[in-house]
Order: C-alpha cells, then sequence, then structure tokens
C-alpha cells in the first residue's frame, strides 16, 4: 500500500476527498526506501496478520483460483477452437484430394468391363490382345433398326457439351455416320452418376471410346448427325486411346474456301488452314469428311479401273522400279547406287509393258508408283504418283485401244456416281463438281481438226506445237458445246513432241499415231500405238539423238516376233483431282511428293 500510495500520491486516495490539494510527488527512490521499511517492519497487533484471523487473504486466495481455472478454461476452449479448425482444414483437404482423385479414374482393362464391380467409365489399359471380350460392336448406320436394344459403339469423339447435370458426346464412325449419345443426373445415383458426367466433360476431340447405351428415339430430330432419329442413353463409356492438342479443328478444315473467305469481313472470321499445315498434319487432314471421301474415290477409281480391263481379258502385271536406264528417255529420272552401279526410278512402266506384249501375255495393265524428277511446283505435277496403264495387242488399228479405254473411263465415271453417292455427297459439300458427261461412243477429236476449232476461236495454235494448257482447256469448252461431252480423244498429235516408242503416221511422218484424252478440257490420259519395228525404232533413237545402249534388252525383244500393240498411260490422282474439280493435285495424294516435299 505505501508502494501504491507512493505511486499515486497527490491522486484521490487513501481517503482523502476527491478534489483535495495535491501534495509534492515523492521521487521513485523515497518510494522504493518506504517499501522497504514497510515490509520490514512487525505487523501491529490489530493487523490481519497479528489476529491470525485470515479471513481476507483467504478471499485473495479464492479469487486466484477462480482466476486460474477461468484461464485454463479459456485455454482449453482455444486449443479445442485450434484441434477443429485444423480437422476442419484437414477434411476440406481431404475434400479436395477425393475430387481430383475422381479426376483420374484408374485404368482398366477391356476385358472386364463387363463385370458390376467395374466402374462404368474410364480409361482402358493398353490393348495388346490379351484375350477377346466376346462384345459386339455396331455400326451407327444400323441403329434406326435397334431401337430399344443395348448397343456397344466404338468410334471417335467428334463434340462433346457439358452444363450442368447433362453431357452430350457425338460420335462418328468411318468418317461420316456420327450419332448423338447423352447422359443425364440420375436421381438415385447422383453421386457416381455426377463423376461420370464431369469425366465426360473432360473427353478430348478425336479420341477413341468404346460407348454402351441404350438406342433411344429422338424427341427431336438431331440435324447435325447422320443418324437424325435416334439417340444413344449412355451406361458406359470407355476411352480405348485419348487424343491430345490438335493442330486444327476439324470442323474448320471441312469449311469451303468461298465460305471461309466471306467471314473474313465479319466479327468472327473463320481461320484460314494453310496447305502446309494440313499436310505436315495430314493423318488429321484426312478426317476430313471431303478429304477422307477423295481417297475412297481413289480407291475406287483402281476398283472400276481393274474390274473394266479384266473384263476386256486384261491380265495384271508388276513390273521393276528399279532400272537400269531411262524408262522415258528423258532427263527428268531419280538415280541411286545399285550396288556400285547407277540405277534410276521408273518413269513408267512402258518398256516392261511392251516386252510383256512380246512375251505373249496379249493384253496386260498395271497399278503402281511411277517417278519424275521434275522441279514442277505447279497444282497439277507430283514427284511421284501412282500410274494406271494399260498395253494391248492389235490386229489392224489404234482406234481398238481407243474403243477399250473409252468403256474403261465410262465405266469408272458411271460407277464413282452409282457406287459412291455418300462419298461423292460429301465432296462436293466442300468442293464443287458435276458429274462428267460422256458419250456411249468414244469422241475422237483429229489434231487437225482440233486445231481448226481453236483457229476458228480465233486463236492461233502452233502447227507442231504441243498444246498450251489455255488451249487445251478452250478446247474441251468448245467439244462439250458441239459434242455434249465433258471426255474426248485427240490424235495424230505431231510426231516432234511425242515420246521415241511412238509409231509415227504412215500417210505423214510429221504427225503420229498417238492421243490424248482430256476431262473437261485437261489431259487425263496419253498413249499412242507402239513402234514395235525393230530397225524403225532404230532410226528414230537416232533421229531423237537417244543412245540406243541403255535399250538393248527392250529392242532385242521385239527382234523375236511381236504383236503390233499399243497402250495408255494415266495418272490416278489426276484423274481424282480432275473428275472431282479440286484445286489441287495434292488433295487426290495420300501423302503427297512435290520437290519441296519427302515428309511425311
Amino acid at each position: 500500500r505505501v508502494a501504491t500510495a507512493a505511486a499515486g500520491h497527490g491522486q484521490a486516495g487513501w481517503g482523502r476527498p476527491a478534489g483535495h490539494a495535491q501534495a509534492p510527488i515523492i521521487g521513485s527512490s523515497h518510494a522504493q526506501s518506504l517499501v522497504r521499511l514497510w515490509s520490514s517492519a512487525p505487523p501491529s497487533p490489530g493487523s490481519e496478520a497479528a489476529s491470525g484471523t485470515g479471513g481476507e487473504g483467504e478471499k485473495d486466495d479464492e479469487e486466484a483460483a477462480r482466476v486460474k481455472a477461468e484461464r485454463e478454461r479459456r485455454k482449453e476452449e482455444k486449443a479445442a477452437a485450434k484441434a477443429a479448425k485444423k480437422a476442419e482444414k484437414e477434411a476440406k483437404k481431404a475434400a479436395k484430394e477425393a475430387e481430383e482423385a475422381g479426376k483420374v479414374v484408374v485404368p482398366v482393362s477391356h476385358l472386364a468391363i463387363d463385370d458390376d464391380a467395374t466402374a462404368d467409365f474410364g480409361d482402358f489399359e493398353v490393348i495388346k490382345s490379351q484375350g477377346k471380350s466376346g462384345r459386339e460392336f455396331s455400326k451407327i448406320l444400323d441403329l434406326d433398326a435397334k431401337v430399344g436394344e443395348t448397343v456397344w459403339l466404338r468410334g471417335r469423339v467428334a463434340n462433346v457439351r457439358a452444363k450442368g447435370n447433362s453431357c452430350f458426346v457425338v460420335v462418328r464412325q468411318d468418317t461420316f455416320e456420327t450419332v448423338q449419345a447423352c447422359m443425364f443426373k440420375d436421381k438415385e445415383n447422383p453421386d457416381e452418376s455426377k463423376r461420370m458426367l464431369k469425366w465426360l466433360g473432360g473427353l478430348t476431340d478425336e479420341s477413341i471410346i468404346d460407348l454402351q447405351g441404350e438406342v433411344v428415339t429422338a424427341e427431336q430430330e438431331v440435324l447435325s448427325c447422320s443418324a437424325s432419329k435416334v439417340e444413344i442413353s449412355i451406361k458406359k463409356c470407355f476411352v480405348v486411346t485419348r487424343a491430345g492438342v490438335l493442330p486444327f479443328l476439324i470442323e474448320d478444315a471441312a469449311r469451303p474456301e468461298a465460305e471461309v473467305e466471306a467471314s473474313q469481313e465479319t466479327d468472327r472470321p473463320f481461320p484460314r488452314l494453310g496447305q502446309e499445315l494440313r499436310l505436315d498434319n495430314r493423318w488429321v487432314d484426312l478426317r476430313v469428311p471431303a478429304n477422307n471421301a477423295i481417297m475412297r474415290i481413289q480407291s475406287g477409281v483402281c476398283q472400276l479401273f481393274r474390274e473394266s480391263l479384266y473384263s476386256e481379258g486384261f491380265v495384271e502385271i508388276h513390273s521393276p522400279k528399279l532400272i537400269a536406264g531411262e524408262s522415258e528417255g528423258g532427263a527428268g529420272v531419280f538415280t541411286t547406287d545399285y550396288f556400285g552401279t547407277t540405277a534410276c526410278l521408273a518413269q513408267s512402266p512402258q518398256l516392261y509393258k511392251q516386252m510383256s506384249i512380246s512375251a505373249d501375255l496379249t493384253r496386260v495393265f498395271e497399278v503402281g508408283p511411277v517417278f519424275r524428277a521434275e522441279n514442277s511446283n505447279t497444282r497439277r505435277h507430283l514427284c511421284e504418283f501412282t500410274g494406271l496403264d494399260l498395253e494391248m495387242g492389235i490386229t489392224e488399228h489404234y482406234d481398238e485401244v481407243l474403243g477399250v479405254t473409252h468403256r474403261m473411263f465410262k465405266h469408272i465415271f458411271e460407277g464413282l456416281e452409282k457406287r459412291f453417292p455418300t462419298e461423292l455427297k460429301a465432296i462436293r459439300a466442300q468442293y464443287h463438281s458435276e458429274p462428267a458427261q460422256i458419250t456411249d461412243e468414244p469422241c475422237i477429236i483429229h489434231w487437225n481438226d482440233g486445231l481448226e476449232m481453236l483457229r476458228e476461236d480465233g486463236l492461233e495454235p502452233g502447227q507442231f506445237d504441243d498444246l498450251s494448257g489455255a488451249h487445251e482447256l478452250r478446247l474441251g469448252e468448245l467439244v462439250k458445246e458441239k459434242y455434249g461431252t465433258d471426255f474426248f480423244m485427240l490424235d495424230r498429235y505431231p510426231a516432234s513432241v511425242r515420246p521415241f516408242y511412238t509409231m509415227p503416221c504412215e500417210d505423214d511422218k510429221r504427225y503420229s499415231n498417238s492421243y490424248d484424252m482430256f476431262i473437261r478440257g485437261q489431259e487425263i490420259c496419253s498413249g499412242a500405238q507402239r513402234c514395235h519395228d525393230p530397225k524403225l525404232l532404230q532410226s528414230i533413237l537416232e533421229e531423237k539423238g537417244i543412245d540406243p545402249t541403255p535399250l538393248g534388252p527392250y529392242i532385242e525383244s521385239f527382234s523375236h516376233g511381236v504383236m503390233p500393240h499399243g497402250g495408255a498411260g494415266i495418272g490416278l490422282e489426276r484423274v481424282v483431282f480432275l473428275y472431282l474439280g479440286l484445286d489441287n493435285v495434292r488433295k487426290a495424294s495420300l501423302f503427297p511428293r512435290d520437290p519441296n516435299r519427302c515428309s511425311p
């Protein structure tokens, strides 16, 4: 109390009335001395300590105990609150981890997914021919007849739309066939169905999936899908292979050029996809319906070519592509080392077709690669293409070859329209063309008559020069106007613009028994009666300044007796390119080769 009084001297206290005059303040050193004196003095007779009652001291002890207990209680509450907060944090962390775990589904075996204990969705382990599940997969084409049935489909993810408690997946098969599959949140199993919906929403475009579901009638026609009257109610879905980031979207690559150009003036222009980007990623570019259909049309041309010639008594041959000399006699050849000597990649099977006639095969054809080392960077040229070649013995006139070839092209053009309507529809939605018109009998225009048609039209083609591209196009238009056909033949070309193995015309050696064939004014085929007389062939080689030495076996084959013969060579990619009205021959080649591209 002395310390308190010393510290509070001059303030109201010690029974002093408020407002009493303030005394001088005692210094801190003097106050400390008073404290020491007070504490060392014996208790007065009337003090609590002297009396021994301790009442007030007991109260202080109780108060201290109460304060301590209160302090302990608050400490315990604080610890409990801290523990609860930590537990809440851990719970949130565990929930988040569980949520993340839901995104990464453990891969499952494709052989075990029919087990009820297995999840209804996820990624398959890599299929390595581990066994057979026995599941039967349906075609989208057949779904209209399977309403009410549960089916399995394998296809590509064309598009995914996930929103709230629903998800819609468009599945694509064989490029052209699509169907919409859908799933909604299940009220009876909300948590699991929500996980599956979230997983479905994470499917990447172009991934390969296996999907099981019930075929149901669509409430509204799904105009964006080929199977527009039905949908698949998803039960199970598994990823077979998951696609990564795509170089471009299929829907962007599928737009007609006119539509892309028109969009450039709008607020949301469509992206332009350059030719090099497409060719660098050709496997993706070929998933575009039109581009994929072009390859199927290419296959169809080969099929129809073979069909026609087989029906005419032809035999298919396979000639060598590594040769010692040049098959065409020109400079545009690829050379390679052949065990210390130089060999060439064949420019055509020409020499071997003719030697096959000498071998009494009589009528032969071949479908095979052709190599041309021509540094031509045009929309019409390739350094490697597929040749459709034929050669046949004739009895009297090369018109016999023209008749066979005309029937062959007629079979191809009409066969494409009859057998491939789905493919042609897909192609013509992006690249406009019309079916080619072709006459029942060959439409043959002689060289001089063709030149006369052009001259009457105001053009001046050279009498002994090859026709220019512009002249050919105009002649095609004139022939269409006069004869009503897109396909015609022009024969009796000047001998100076034809290869050494071409038979000259008997009535005028300045011309030859040769011919080209055109569709819509563009060349798709070239041929001739061949020079089968060894002496005449030797003289032609001499006139053209060609060394006959590398051609020794070829010339020798005629000296042992050979039928008069003729034939034709056709470029497969060019036929497809021109028939479909494409803007570049590269679109008609699976993986094109030109002077600037040898990959992929």
